[in-house]
């Protein structure tokens, strides 16, 4: 469902030190004090993304997410403050060579994507060829895709796509059970928990 629009949003976001519209005059890249630069497209309201930027100050965090209202609700809900170490880029996956260097990403994480269910809608979903070649493009030699779904339907799509190209299968899960250490929850994450419905997980390493 989509947000409503909210009238505020764009001045908002546009003030805010940490959140980028448009690539700078350098693409966004890894900075001196951070060992590790990582990527989550789809942020939604950046529970996720947040919760792990403090959890983990010595990395780097980039939010991605295309929808301003959403992004907007997000900061608002951070207290109008995020991490130092989070930049939110509001934007679309399309452009991600845009704002990234090659090779330049230690992980992407993928998180309940939109599965785009129908037939007709196959170039829209983030683990199609759409947008597969790109992020390798972006992702450094042995670095990591972690990808999360309730939806069976894509994940057996995407187990089968990601065979087509240079990547390491490094985990295969199908209930998956948060660990609490390297993860956090999502917001939909709690709300399938609750309901005992089924998680699916996979981790792939890209190939030198």
């Amino acid at each position: 469902m989509r947000m409503r629009h909210k009238p505020w949003a764009l001045p908002y976001l546009k003030a805010h030190p940490q959140v980028v519209f448009e690539p700078q005059e350098k693409p966004l890249q890894l900075s001196d004090h951070s060992s590790s630069l990582i990527l989550e497209i789809g942020s939604g309201k950046g529970r996720y993304v947040s919760t792990l930027a403090q959890r983990f100050p010595q990395h780097h965090y980039i939010a991605l997410e295309k929808d301003i209202n959403v992004s907007a609700t997000a900061l608002k809900a951070a207290g109008d403050t995020l991490p130092k170490n989070l930049t939110w880029i509001v934007g679309s996956a399309g452009d991600l060579e845009r704002y990234f260097e090659p090779g330049v990403l230690d992980e992407i994480h993928l998180n309940f994507s939109d599965p785009w269910p129908k037939k007709g809608h196959e170039k829209r979903r983030l683990t199609s060829r759409t947008f597969m070649p790109m992020m390798l493009n972006v992702l450094k030699p042995q670095g990591v895709i972690r990808f999360k779904t309730d939806n069976a339907s894509l994940f057996e799509y995407t187990m089968l796509q990601m065979q087509t190209y240079p990547l390491e299968l490094l985990e295969f899960n199908v209930q998956y059970t948060h660990d609490g250490s390297i993860d956090v929850h999502t917001e939909y994450e709690q709300k399938f928990n609750a309901l005992n419905q089924p998680i699916y997980r996979a981790i792939w390493r890209k190939k030198p």
